[in-house]
């Protein structure tokens, strides 16, 4: 990880390697609800905060439930906030995650006004509007849609995401610019690119979408490609300088 402790916000994303879980959790799971030894979540969440630098009890995780809620939190948590998909906070050194195996982890930042919001973006998620929600919490505490920075981590993408052309009609009505082509031919969703132009017409335009396909790319936990599996993480949080 490259030296970045002078910046106001830091973000990052996990893959699969560098922990201790055993398969089909291999190896840095940092998911608790999917199964695997908590022990050993519990060494993989400790290394992570070892290398950003910041206590581990003050991570905060959410129950992710495939929901369009947002949360904003103050402080750190004892236990993931509940039947949340995003949270918000303006603290400093409060580190949010989100956890995923293919849907979107969007990492969303203000900087200037020191608001900054993890999201999960599932399919669900993404089509009742748990991005645009987030975006207009962190606006009431303060932030500016120009001033908004967006990072999307590796997911399921467009080419390898198949679904029933009738999901793919629903999604599409709901988060336009998401409905896709397989290469296989067949309907498809590709959530990235239906939140990057839903973020557009927030007035969002500094967004930076990580390409990678999970789906498909084994260094990172993927549930359509595995079944039962871990969970890499999308962290972003402010550094107080």
């Amino acid at each position: 990880m490259t030296n970045t402790s002078d910046r106001p916000v830091r973000m990052v994303f996990t893959s699969r390697a560098g922990g201790v879980s055993a398969s089909p959790y291999d190896s840095f799971n940092l998911g608790l609800h999917v199964g695997d030894a908590p022990d050993a979540v519990a060494r993989n969440r400790q290394r992570l905060a070892d290398i950003i630098g910041i206590d581990a009890a003050r991570f905060v995780w959410m129950e992710q439930l495939h929901t369009n809620t947002v949360t904003v939190v103050d402080g750190p948590r004892d236990e993931p906030v509940p039947a949340t998909d995003a949270i918000v906070t303006t603290q400093v050194e409060l580190p949010l995650c989100v956890l995923v195996a293919d849907c979107v982890p969007v990492l969303l930042a203000d900087h200037t006004a020191g608001v900054i919001a993890a999201a999960h973006a599932g399919r669900l998620g993404a089509r009742n509007g748990i991005v645009q929600k987030t975006v207009e919490t962190m606006v009431g505490l303060g932030a500016t849609p120009a001033h908004i920075q967006v990072l999307l981590g590796p997911a399921a993408a467009g080419a390898s995401y198949e679904v029933p052309a009738d999901m793919a009609a629903d999604v599409e009505a709901h988060l336009p610019g998401s409905r896709t082509t397989t290469t296989r031919g067949t309907a498809g969703i590709d959530v990235r690119a239906g939140l990057v132009r839903q973020l557009l017409s927030l007035g969002v335009t500094t967004i930076d979408a990580d390409p990678r396909d999970t789906i498909t790319d084994e260094n990172f936990f993927s549930y359509r490609r595995e079944g039962p599996t871990g969970r890499q993480a999308g962290v972003v949080w402010l550094t107080g300088n």
